[in-house]
């Protein structure tokens, strides 16, 4: 693959190309020939076939109409009804960014609008959802993609390079190595780092949030022999959660400054959600282990990819993303090592069952030998009830709040959860079930719902409908109120009326959440109401044991004593994860089936458990490591 450029060059005609370069594992080609460009007769399509790899022709920059005279066009061009907000240039790739609420109405029909804008300004058009609910952090983003756009064109051709030209290692006798350097035999700080002889590639690094941040527990074992941050050539996120992404800034802090894989809506939650840690860290006067320009430096590394989609990440590693139906955009990696040496999947955390919000986690593949799987609800006990029953359980439970005139709060992660909640209560006011009653958003959880507008093609297809019209997007309802404030928190605990409070963190570890808990407590009328899992150790985990009173700072600055009195609900079946028969009925339903299963992501009796069940019932070899462990895969 070293002279994949030249292969290429050989192919087409001499004085077409005025310039080839990698984006990534893809190849991009510019012409100052503007037939070309616009009529290659299948030139390209053949060198496609030929080689295997994604290529794509663009027009050579100075082709380009005119930034200010291309803008004119491509606002008479497109109807107004296409709603187009910002245009944004990207001159050094020839490409043009077009924002809009109405993407489909942008396009026309059968890409009708694009190819003019294509034919009559040379720039090659880009459409970007709009949100519907603005968030400034997605506009942050991709105001950070923009600013450093020539520094984004530099960095993806050099890992074009290190993806092909060549093995710099050397190549010798192949093998793969797999060390737990978190998540092993524990919920947290998940952290896999994948050995070849060639290749170094994390798969997730987070932190773990039902420790404290001052506890070195709460990240993964970077000081290990194993991992070498100077050698790491990718690393890959399968999804926002903190336990899976908290601890990336990290890296870049400390000097690694290679790609970062994911999906789109991955990359602008993890960054809310980082910066949210940040916050956090400060507000309990901690210094934070990373600030806002590390998670920058994240961003501008990032790499994007959509599910199914296949590419090559090192010379001897090739990626898939899968559907995990865990959370927005979450996801399953699908690795190819070799040659056709091996393949493995690790699924990070998934749910095999459709959900208010998602579609299952997927279950084919093109080949499969060796499966790292969570294990969160893995032991005996964990057999659940249905999604159906338990988002019933949640209605009746803010029914009976309401009908004594009590407020729910529901802790909340800030993504997925939420979101399902916030569906469960707007169907219940639009069934009349419940009166109209006031939902308070508190924490992240706006700015996330606002992501899941801009991204419905990773819903399921009953959200995606709906958020595609304007009139029947549930998010848009006016019983949907944001709290952004410690005034307008005071305002909601103040109220005499019944609501529901969806406020972040999730497991009562600091965030709004506690703020409003300290409020409701003694009030046996209100209730609280847990929808996902609660670590080891958090303040959540504490009282859904029984903790009868917890400690925390009060308004004075002192710690004060707070007597809980309100009614504790806890709706098990409600998480993203999959519970024990879920988890057997996967691995049942994978094709193919896999030869060896490595269980991580649960408490360790839970893993073992599960780990011995799959073992007798499809007579495939289980293993679950501790933390350091290290697995010979090939």
């Amino acid at each position: 693959m070293g002279d994949i450029l030249k292969e290429i060059l050989s192919q087409l005609p001499e004085d077409k190309i005025s310039n080839a370069i990698f984006e990534g594992a893809n190849i991009v080609l510019y012409t100052k020939d503007k037939d070309f460009f616009l009529n290659n007769d299948g030139t390209i399509k053949k060198v496609v076939d030929n080689i295997k790899k994604r290529v794509e022709l663009r027009p050579d920059p100075e082709l380009c109409m005119d930034q200010e005279k291309a803008e004119k066009l491509i606002k008479k061009i497109i109807p107004k009804d296409g709603e187009i907000g910002n245009i944004i240039f990207d001159p050094q790739r020839s490409i043009v960014i077009i924002e809009a609420e109405k993407p489909g109405l942008v396009i026309g029909k059968q890409g009708g609008f694009l190819q003019e804008i294509k034919e009559k300004s040379f720039w090659v058009p880009q459409i970007k959802r709009t949100p519907v609910i603005r968030s400034q952090l997605i506009e942050n983003i991709r105001s950070v993609l923009y600013l450093n756009n020539d520094y984004r064109k530099k960095f993806l051709d050099k890992i074009g390079h290190r993806i092909y030209d060549g093995w710099i290692r050397g190549k010798k006798n192949e093998w793969i190595r797999l060390t737990y350097l978190g998540g092993g035999r524990q919920v947290g700080r998940s952290c896999l780092l994948l050995q070849t002889p060639e290749s170094r590639v994390l798969m997730d690094c987070g932190i773990d949030p039902a420790t404290q941040s001052d506890n070195s527990e709460a990240y993964p074992y970077l000081e290990s022999p194993d991992f070498n941050i100077a050698e790491l050539d990718a690393v890959i996120v399968t999804h926002a959660h903190l336990d899976h992404s908290g601890f990336i800034p990290y890296l870049f802090k400390y000097g690694y400054k290679g790609p970062v894989y994911c999906t789109a809506p991955t990359r602008d939650i993890m960054s809310l959600l980082q910066l949210d840690l940040v916050k956090i860290m400060r507000n309990e006067g901690k210094e934070p282990i990373y600030t806002s320009e590390e998670i920058k430096e994240v961003v501008k590394h990032t790499i994007i990819l959509g599910y199914e989609e296949v590419t090559d990440i090192t010379p001897d590693v090739r990626i898939t993303l899968y559907n995990a139906g865990h959370i927005l955009g979450s996801a399953m990696v699908h690795v190819h090592v070799g040659n056709g040496l091996h393949n493995l999947l690790y699924t990070a955390d998934l749910k095999y069952g459709k959900t208010k919000l998602l579609n299952p986690a997927e279950t084919k593949f093109p080949r499969l030998e060796t499966m790292m799987i969570e294990s969160t609800y893995g032991g005996k006990e964990n057999v659940l009830p249905t999604r159906e029953d338990s988002e019933q359980e949640v209605a009746d439970i803010i029914i009976d709040t309401v009908k004594r005139k009590g407020k729910v709060l529901i802790p909340v992660l800030g993504v997925g959860r939420a979101q399902e909640i916030m569906l469960i209560v707007e169907d219940l006011v639009k069934r009349k079930m419940i009166d109209t009653i006031p939902v308070y958003i508190d924490g992240m959880v706006w700015d996330v719902t606002a992501i899941h507008t801009a991204y419905p093609e990773f819903l399921n297809n009953n959200v995606t409908k709906l958020i595609f019209h304007r009139d029947h997007n549930p998010f848009l309802n006016p019983i949907f109120k944001r709290v952004g404030s410690q005034k307008e928190r005071t305002q909601v605990l103040e109220e005499t009326g019944s609501c529901v409070i969806l406020a972040t963190s999730g497991m009562l570890m600091g965030g709004p959440s506690v703020e409003y808990l300290k409020g409701l407590c003694a009030n046996k009328n209100n209730t609280l109401m847990f929808v996902s899992y609660q670590g080891q150790g958090s303040l959540g985990r504490r009282i859904q044991r029984g903790e009868k009173e917890f400690m925390q700072q009060g308004l004075g600055g002192k710690n004060e004593i707070y007597e809980i009195k309100l009614d504790i609900k806890t709706i098990e079946a409600f998480t993203g994860h999959s519970d024990r028969m879920q988890l057997m009925k996967y691995i049942q339903n994978c094709q193919p089936r896999p030869k060896k299963i490595i269980f991580n992501h649960g408490e360790s009796s839970r893993c073992l458990d599960v780990a011995s069940s799959v073992h007798k019932a499809f007579r495939v070899e289980t293993i679950c490591p501790r933390n350091l462990e290290s697995v010979r895969i090939k």
